[in-house]
Parts: structure tokens; C-alpha cells; sequence
């Protein structure tokens, strides 16, 4: 009777726990209902929302990478003093050709041919294959593991990228997850749920909000044009023009800046929307202790000069350094509260590696998710109903047992779906209404296991100890293989299959739980509350 009590205790903690985790402690209706709507999170086809799909352009990062190695490999060509008449890429169209990325190098003299082999092969051989074209040009191809590798790192970057902008947001039920297996398709499945105008969320996500802090070489001008005639019509070494942004009136212009940022994104630690002077918005960021270090020095150097707030390759002001900073900073100009607040967001998401490309949007309507919820409780109600009618039939008073077990399960998953945060999809019900039919087919096991037991002439109070022992290898058995299948759903499926495995294997966990403890503890109590034990309602 003692161990009775721990389990009886044990029982209704849980149950506590489990009430606790979906409604709180509401001091009214309206707060138990609001506490509901917030433990429960419903998916994109119960709650409505939108839906897109977006085809990430894998070509753009092999063109910037391509880029990358250009601008270094002139540089050690430079210092090596190897001379070359042009350097250039080619322009891959598609997702699907970006691989096909190559570099030519022409002009290379026969007498230094060694010393350009050399320089290759000691920076870039490792991810870039080298072949002569005639004796004087040359031209380097990606490797096809790390041009594979480059595909799939810029899919899995652009998901987080995404999925940081959105969570940003507050939608803590979206999910960003890759549409189809082949990387070559790129593409990638955003759902909004609760989402009915998704033209804000595109615009975060087409944003690339690359942040570059640049040393003005010169400027401003009214023009590219203009910028690059001021210098005679050559442009200083290692400098590039860059447009500058119109705004509050005034036309674009342009600068001529340094090649070499002086920090970038990457090095930002933190951003965030405050209102400065005149109580105009503005986007403050943070750097990073490593970024903090380089600007405290080059500010200190350059008092006087400009230094150019580039978003986006398009200059957004040009202000004079007036003192040595270090490690702070920011950008003016937002028209209100929610323009800096969106700019710092992508400043904290980061850039995405490569532009993306919408291929789809679809708007579901919050009455059809109503619609599928009646449905879907409809159907669930139906379900348990005629389970219990069979069961107290069937089992006569035993079925009481089976139908508080039954009851429990279900309180255990949704307490469970609120803990964790998941989200409840239309595949998922059904897989909660799959999980009644599981619950009811291991009580069925343990029950008709105490007949046979009973039919052999032992006790009852025996025949129910070796119902439960013996069928509870049984038990674990189905749940163990259904789990291990649900994980294969998880790893695999797409978001409504997710949904489904989820709730399932929550489901299929308090049903071990219920069917076996709460089971047993329930027979152990009104057994043993009698003193002589001569049938059992079963």
C-alpha cells in the first residue's frame, strides 16, 4: 500500500504538470481561453496563413566566390610580380549550370608560367583545378566535391538565414524547410501561419542587407560618369564607384571608395532601432571585439576623412570621422519605426549567400483551418466515443480502467505539444487520433492476457501481475518499431509529415506510460482495497 501511494502520488503530479503546461492558472474563462490559444499552436493548414516557395539563385554564390578569387589572386599576382594581360569569369545562367564556374587568365608570360603555377597551386589548389589553355592562358574549374560542397552550404545558409528573419519576427510557428531532395532544384518552402499579407515578410527576405563600412577615396558626384572622368578617367588602385542612395529629395550620386571594406556584416555583434537626435528613427549596431579593435585604429588614423555607410553596394551617407571610435555605430535616415526596426533585423540575420526567386504564394484562408479543426474534433470525438462504448461492453467495469488511461493519454499530449513548443498540423490530429486507437490496442493486450491467465486457474490478484509483466515486452515491442518508423518520417518527411511523426510518437510515449503505470496502479488500488479478492469485472 505504501508503493500504491508513491504511484497515486506520482499520477496526479503529473496530471498537475500536464493541466498546468495547457492553461496555466487563468482567474477567468477569458483568460483560460487565451491561455488555450497560446499553448496551443496550430499550423499553417488549421490556423491560416501563407505560403511560399522560393528558389534560391545557387549560381550568384559561385559567381561571388568566383569574384572572391579574382580580386585575391590579382592581388598575389601583384606582389609576385607575375604579369597577365585580363583575368575574368564566365556567367553561368542557371541554378543548375553554376558549377560550370571558370576563370581565365590570359597573357601569362612563358618565362613566369612556374611562378603563376606556384601561386595557384599554394592558395587556391585546394578547391580549384588549374589547366593550360595554350602557353599563354590559362583556366581554373571548380573541384566537384567542393562544388558540391558550395552548393550545399549556401542551401543550408540561405534556411538559416531565413529562418532567423522570420523568427525575429515573432511567428515562432513558421518553418523553412527545402522542397524536393535534389539541391540542384534549390528550393525552399516558407510557411507563415496566421501570415495574411505576406508582402512585408517578402520584403525582409529579398533584402540582402549587407553592411560595409568603406574609406571615401573621393566624391561625392553627380554621376558614375562624373566620378570616374574627376580622376582623368582611370580609377585610382585597389577603388571602386559605388552609387549612393536619393533620398529626402535629393538625386543619387556616387562615390569613389576603397576596395576593401574596413568591417562588414560579419563583424557586426548586435543591432538594434533607437531614436536619435530630433526623435528621428535610426538603426545603432555593435561590432565584435575583433571588428572593434580594426575601426578603433582606422578611425583614429583617418580623423577628417570620410568613411562611407554602404547597404547593399548603394552608399547611404558619407559622414566625417570626428574622433576615434570604437566598436558602435549608426544609420540614419529610416522613415519611421518599423524601416529601422526591419533594417536591424536583416543586420542581425545576416545577408543571404544568393538572391532567391519566388516561385509561388498561396494565402489559406483561417475558415478552412476552422473547418479542418471541426473536422478533425468531429472525427477524434467520434473515434473516442465508440472506443469507450466497446470497451465498457466488452471489458464491463475493467473498461473504466481503459477509458481514464485513454483520457490521461490525451491530457499528456497536449500537455507535451505545449511544452515543446510544437505545432499542432491536420496530419497531426490524425495522428492523435491514431494514438487512441494504439492506447486502446495495449490495454486490449494487457486484458485479454489476465483471461488467459485467469483461464489457467490463478488468482486474480496473480492473473493481473502476469497480465501486466507479460504483455508489457509485447507493449514496448509495437511502440519501439512505430517510434523508430516515425523517426524515419521526421528525418524525411516534409512539415505536415513532421506534424504527424511528432504527435504520434508523443502520443505512443504517455501511452507506455498510462497503458502499464496508470493501468496497473488503478487495478492495484481497487484490489487492493478489498479483503477478499473473488472476481474481477473484466
Amino acid at each position: 500500500m505504501s508503493n500504491l501511494k508513491i504511484k497515486i502520488l506520482v499520477i496526479v503530479v503529473i496530471i498537475l504538470v500536464c493541466v498546468y503546461g495547457i492553461i496555466g492558472l487563468p482567474k477567468s474563462t477569458a483568460e483560460l481561453v487565451d491561455n488555450w490559444n497560446h499553448s496551443i499552436h496550430l499550423g499553417l493548414d488549421l490556423r491560416g496563413g501563407s505560403q511560399l516557395v522560393l528558389q534560391v539563385q545557387i549560381q550568384d554564390a559561385f559567381k561571388a566566390e568566383a569574384d572572391a578569387v579574382i580580386q585575391r589572386l590579382k592581388e598575389f599576382m601583384t606582389k609576385g610580380s607575375v604579369q597577365y594581360t585580363e583575368m575574368n569569369r564566365n556567367d553561368p545562367a542557371s541554378l543548375q549550370a553554376a558549377d560550370s564556374i571558370q576563370i581565365d587568365v590570359k597573357g601569362v608570360p612563358g618565362t613566369q608560367a612556374g611562378n603563376f603555377r606556384q601561386i595557384v597551386t599554394d592558395n587556391f589548389g585546394g578547391v580549384w583545378n588549374l589547366t593550360p589553355v595554350n602557353q599563354t592562358d590559362y583556366r581554373l574549374t571548380m573541384k566537384t566535391s567542393e562544388a558540391l560542397k558550395l552548393r550545399q552550404d549556401t542551401l543550408v545558409q540561405s534556411m538559416n538565414t531565413i529562418e532567423k528573419k522570420i523568427n525575429a519576427l515573432g511567428l515562432a510557428e513558421s518553418s523553412v524547410q527545402q522542397r524536393g531532395r535534389s539541391d540542384a532544384e534549390a528550393e525552399l518552402l516558407v510557411q507563415l501561419p496566421g501570415v495574411d499579407d505576406p508582402a512585408r515578410i517578402k520584403q525582409i527576405l529579398k533584402t540582402a542587407a549587407m553592411l560595409e563600412l568603406y574609406e571615401v577615396v573621393a566624391g561625392p558626384f553627380n554621376s558614375r560618369e562624373e566620378a570616374i572622368s574627376s580622376k582623368g578617367g582611370v580609377l585610382p588602385l585597389n577603388s571602386q564607384v559605388l552609387l549612393s542612395q536619393a533620398r529626402g529629395g535629393q538625386p543619387a550620386g556616387a562615390y569613389i571608395v576603397a576596395r576593401t571594406p574596413v568591417v562588414t556584416g560579419r563583424d557586426l555583434r548586435n543591432a538594434s532601432a533607437a531614436q536619435g537626435e530630433g526623435n528621428r528613427w535610426e538603426t545603432n549596431f555593435v561590432l565584435s571585439q575583433d571588428a572593434a579593435r580594426r575601426f578603433e585604429a582606422f578611425t583614429g588614423a583617418n580623423i577628417g576623412k570620410n568613411l562611407a555607410i554602404v547597404l547593399d553596394k548603394l552608399v547611404l551617407s558619407a559622414p566625417t570621422i570626428q574622433s576615434k571610435i570604437s566598436d558602435t555605430g549608426r544609420i540614419t535616415g529610416a522613415t519611421n519605426y518599423q524601416e529601422a526596426s526591419d533594417l536591424a533585423l536583416n543586420l542581425r540575420a545576416g545577408s543571404l549567400p544568393a538572391s532567391v526567386e519566388y516561385l509561388e504564394e498561396r494565402t489559406v484562408g483561417p475558415s478552412l483551418g476552422a473547418d479542418s479543426i471541426k473536422a478533425g474534433v468531429a472525427a477524434g470525438v467520434a473515434g473516442v466515443i465508440a472506443v469507450v462504448f466497446v470497451m465498457l461492453v466488452y471489458y464491463k467495469k475493467s473498461g473504466i480502467n481503459a477509458t481514464l488511461a485513454l483520457v490521461l493519454n490525451a491530457v499528456i499530449l497536449l500537455a507535451a505539444l505545449s511544452y515543446f513548443g510544437a505545432v499542432l498540423t491536420l496530419p497531426g490530429i490524425a495522428g492523435v487520433i491514431l494514438t487512441i486507437g494504439m492506447a486502446v490496442d495495449s490495454n486490449v493486450l494487457i486484458f485479454e492476457r489476465i483471461r488467459e491467465e485467469l483461464r489457467t486457474g490463478k488468482a486474480i490478484v496473480a492473473a493481473v501481475d502476469a497480465g501486466f509483466s507479460k504483455a508489457f515486452l509485447t507493449i514496448v515491442d509495437t511502440h519501439v518499431t512505430t517510434v523508430v518508423s516515425c523517426a524515419f518520417l521526421f528525418l524525411f518527411g516534409t512539415g505536415p509529415v513532421k506534424g504527424f511523426a511528432v504527435t504520434l510518437v508523443i502520443g505512443l510515449i504517455a501511452n507506455v506510460f498510462t497503458a502499464v503505470f496508470v493501468s496497473k496502479t488503478i487495478f492495484d488500488w481497487e484490489l487492493g482495497g478489498r479483503k477478499q479478492v473473488t472476481a474481477l469485472s473484466i
